[in-house]
């Protein structure tokens, strides 16, 4: 069954996270040989739209407004759902981030849908979408199937590949004026910690560190590493908690979920509160003098050893493997 399927292509700092490609590789399975309309809502976003079509979008609506300049959730459901009701989808995909955690149970509530969230993979089985979701702190997984109204839902990063990019597809890129009005909240200033590196919700490696990093100069090391294998540094709460790194940094259930391709557990017990936001990594490294730790458990390698010790090693190997090739 063919379907129009509305994709949100999420834009940060003028340009799309890596996101908006997934929610199209998403978009296209469940529209079923429909069409995939890519939505873009900001102050200046329609030179955007070309890459949302190379990546296999049919065409784009672009949202522009200056109210639209930073994310606010008035702000932007009005301008979705100004596309919606234009547009008339059967489904619609969002990101499952920040901003697409906050907007998409308001956008549902409005339109009275359903909604199925932080989906980790989308497939057609027996005439159904099927969508395969992690539940019990991804203990566990559930799939889910939409039996009336809009199939709408959100899909984790880097878990549906994106298509490959083709530069030589076109399609029509339109704007749609909304008028933005009633906003009750209203960004005036935006004050940004200074981040390095790769996103870390989007990287594809992470070398995060726990309390056994036993300070913030311990990190660098982790840094050193992170750089070396274009990954980010990600840290437990218990990290966090005694100031070594920022909050940002924080992965588990109070943090951020990451599911990237290599994890490298540095120092990290393995308490369940931080499994819940990396078990689901593509292969696990820990490295933690404890022998019983518990991250031993979900880890697919493991180095009992000092990490003083090993991460220094590993960072001369790396440099080695990278000389030679």
């Amino acid at each position: 069954m063919a379907r129009k399927v509305l994709v949100l292509g999420e834009v940060r700092e003028g340009n799309l996270r890596n996101v908006s490609y997934e929610a199209v590789a998403a978009g296209k399975l469940i529209a079923e040989g429909g069409e995939v309309v890519a939505v873009l809502i900001g102050e200046t976003v329609a030179s955007l739209g070309a890459a949302m079509i190379q990546y296999g979008a049919d065409r784009v609506v672009t949202v522009e407004n200056e109210q639209l300049k930073n994310y606010t959730p008035d702000g932007y459901s009005q301008a979705l759902l100004a596309v919606v009701n234009a547009e008339n989808p059967e489904g619609i995909v969002l990101g499952h981030t920040a901003l697409g955690k906050d907007l998409s149970p308001k956008i549902a509530s409005k339109l009275g849908s359903g909604l199925v969230s932080d989906c980790v993979n989308v497939e057609v089985t027996g005439g159904n979408i099927v969508f395969t979701r992690p539940i019990y702190s991804g203990k566990a997984f559930e799939k889910k199937i939409v039996t009336d109204g809009v199939i709408f839902a959100t899909i984790r990063p880097n878990n549906i590949p994106p298509l490959e990019k083709d530069e030589s597809r076109t399609g029509d890129v339109a704007s749609l004026v909304v008028d933005i009005k009633d906003l009750r909240s209203i960004i005036k200033d935006v004050v940004t910690k200074a981040s390095e590196g790769v996103d870390l919700s989007e990287a594809k490696v992470i070398v995060a560190g726990g309390r056994g990093v036993k300070s913030a100069e311990g990190f660098n090391a982790l840094k050193e590493l992170a750089n070396l294998l274009g990954g980010a540094v990600g840290a437990s709460r218990g990290a966090c908690d005694a100031d070594y790194c920022d909050y940002s940094l924080q992965i588990g259930q109070t943090g951020k979920v990451v599911t990237p391709d290599l994890y490298i557990a540095c120092g990290i017990s393995g308490a369940i509160q931080h499994l819940a936001g990396m078990s689901n990594s593509k292969v696990i490294v820990a490295i933690n003098k404890d022998p019983e730790a518990n991250i031993f458990n979900v880890a697919d390698y493991g180095i009992v050893g000092d990490l003083f010790d090993v991460v220094p090693l590993l960072i001369e190997e790396f440099k080695k493997v990278k000389v030679n090739a």
